[in-house]
């Protein structure tokens, strides 16, 4: 009876982290619509899309990025593609690696016109219920640009909590881009996480603020 109760129970974890949503993930679950937002003064992105499968998702994103000595800015509105290439799932844990792709148009205040701009890149990611790790690497070139960006986190909830209740964490976030900045920008955030969203809050080391969001609808 113990045995048989041991194995339900780790039945019912292993199924609560696969049905809930992968929240250092780009998508949601087949026929979602996932908004997600990142703000700070020289990174401002607004992003949408649609799961089709539990793997694929098509969307848009609106995406404006400035320097750090303010005299360039670029804005990009682009179609995206996301895939989610690998999964590992375990009874209380969960692995992904995604691709994400982007084709659009760019301006910016240094040329006249458009440029068409590809933007394809990875992402992999770690989660328990009580640590979170990802690092990502994606393009961003047209013709006569190159704004090549990478990132890194690490993060850890306060304490554990219900399925339905908001879970607080601390979330470490390493970030930088090609062309427009010559430093690499570190950032702590509070999340707010809760089954179908999160919110982060947080300074950087240039004093400035950030606030990204995501909703699965």
């Amino acid at each position: 009876m113990r045995s048989s109760l041991r194995n339900k129970v780790l039945g019912a974890l292993a199924l609560m982290v696969v049905a809930m949503p992968a929240f250092s993930g780009p998508m949601g679950f087949k026929d979602s619509w996932m908004a997600m937002g990142d703000f700070s003064p020289n990174w401002q992105e607004a992003f949408a899309n649609y799961a089709l499968t539990p793997r694929d998702a098509l969307g848009a994103s609106a995406l404006y990025m400035r320097s750090d000595d303010l005299s360039k800015s670029r804005q990009l509105v682009d179609a995206t593609y996301t895939r989610l290439v690998k999964r590992w799932n375990q009874p209380q844990a969960q692995a992904n690696v995604w691709f994400l792709g982007g084709l659009g148009n760019v301006t910016g205040n240094d040329f006249s016109g458009f440029k068409a701009m590809a933007s394809p890149g990875i992402q992999v990611d770690y989660e328990t219920t009580r640590v979170y790790a990802s690092a990502g690497a994606r393009l961003y070139r047209a013709d006569g640009l190159n704004h090549d960006y990478a990132s890194a986190r690490l993060g850890f909830s306060f304490y554990a909590v219900d399925y339905d209740e908001t879970q607080p964490w601390l979330v470490v976030e390493a970030r930088r881009m090609n062309g427009l900045s010559d430093r690499t920008e570190i950032t702590p955030m509070l999340r707010l996480i809760h089954n179908r969203y999160f919110v982060e809050l947080g300074v950087n080391n240039s004093a400035q603020g950030r606030m990204t969001f995501m909703y699965i609808f």
